[in-house]
């Protein structure tokens, strides 16, 4: 058996003893880290466990760091410990704890770099869309430019055709619209997410600092020792808060993507069905303008026969006879 699969046995048999999700998870921690010496991060401990939100077993790593370091800190604080020996468990638990938030860090990273992408793909596909609607416009112009040309009787067809372009106005207009609240949308996500960063970035330093001078005056300031811990719990959870304040944000994008995506997709049909009507519009354009050449070529017919008659009407009276009388034009259809 791989131990691949043993763990996964394994935490199979955890889901059976424990109900509760938190604790849960604080078993697969211990599970990895003492019986299979595999450090263990919040990314890992989902893909086993695979219950509550993301923000789950990132707090149920952090207990347990925190519980590692408090067994660690009594046995370092037992009066028959060496000094130096004292030194190096405290600075092992340190370094494991440094790992432990840079993996997180690292996956937070991961994630955003997913969401950024899927922001670049919106971006693209709106602006395939817009200059689609423009190729549009155009089209729509230059059939204006030749409808002008018709005569009266086509009023009526290019008031449709205004219509029309009105109305390819409009969802130009709300494809704009939309362009404005995706950029709006992307930076203020941007901006939040740097404040987020300098935020988490500022409690890790301050954190860091605090430990540094906790395990200089570890043996001196015990009192002082405490009160530095405290601080840095305290800076957790404000890392902890930073961390789920990105991920609304993150929420919140998704939403105002979905939302544009919607508005998009309706501003795409309002444009088929003007494109549609447009289409009809110049169905019926060809339709009048073949009616217009037959009633022009009947016309160019009754001005020969009449030019011939007038013709025949001359010769006769130029010869003295009598003219003859007009001959009827049998017309077809």
């Amino acid at each position: 058996m791989s131990t691949e699969t043993e763990i996964l046995s394994e935490v199979e048999a955890l889901k059976a003893r424990f109900s509760d999700t938190r604790a849960l998870y604080r078993e697969v921690c211990a599970l990895l880290f003492f019986r299979h010496g595999i450090t263990p991060t919040a990314n890992k401990l989902y893909q086993y466990v695979r219950k509550g939100s993301m923000s789950t077993p990132t707090e149920a790593l952090a207990k347990f760091w925190d519980e590692l370091r408090s067994k660690a800190r009594i046995e370092i604080d037992h009066p028959d410990l060496p000094a130096d020996l004292k030194t190096v468990a405290a600075e092992a638990i340190a370094g494991l704890w440094r790992q432990a938030t840079e993996t997180a860090r690292a996956e937070l990273a991961g994630i955003r770099l997913e969401v950024q992408a899927q922001v670049q793909q919106a971006q693209h596909e709106s602006a395939t869309a817009l200059n689609q609607a423009h190729q549009a416009e155009t089209a729509l112009r230059t059939q204006k430019n030749e409808s002008t040309q018709l005569q009266a009787e086509l009023d009526a067809l290019r008031r449709e055709h205004a219509a029309t372009l009105a109305r390819l106005t409009e969802v130009q207009g709300q494809l704009a619209s939309a362009q404005s609240q995706l950029q709006q949308a992307q930076e203020g996500f941007h901006a939040e997410l740097a404040r987020a960063r300098e935020a988490a970035q500022a409690a890790e330093d301050r954190s860091a600092a605090t430990q540094k001078r906790a395990l200089l005056d570890i043996e001196q300031e015990r009192q002082a020792r405490v009160k530095a811990d405290k601080l840095a719990d305290s800076l957790r959870t404000q890392l902890a808060q930073a961390d789920q304040r990105s991920r609304q944000l993150e929420l919140a994008h998704a939403e105002a993507m979905t939302r544009l995506t919607v508005q998009h997709d309706a501003a795409l049909a309002s444009l088929a069905q003007a494109k549609q009507a447009e289409q009809q519009s110049a169905q019926q354009l060809a339709a009048a303008q073949a009616a217009l050449k037959s009633r022009e070529s009947d016309i160019a017919a009754l001005r020969a026969e009449s030019q011939t008659l007038k013709m025949v009407l001359d010769r006769s009276a130029a010869a003295g006879s009598p003219a003859p009388g007009p001959t009827k034009r049998r017309r077809s259809g």
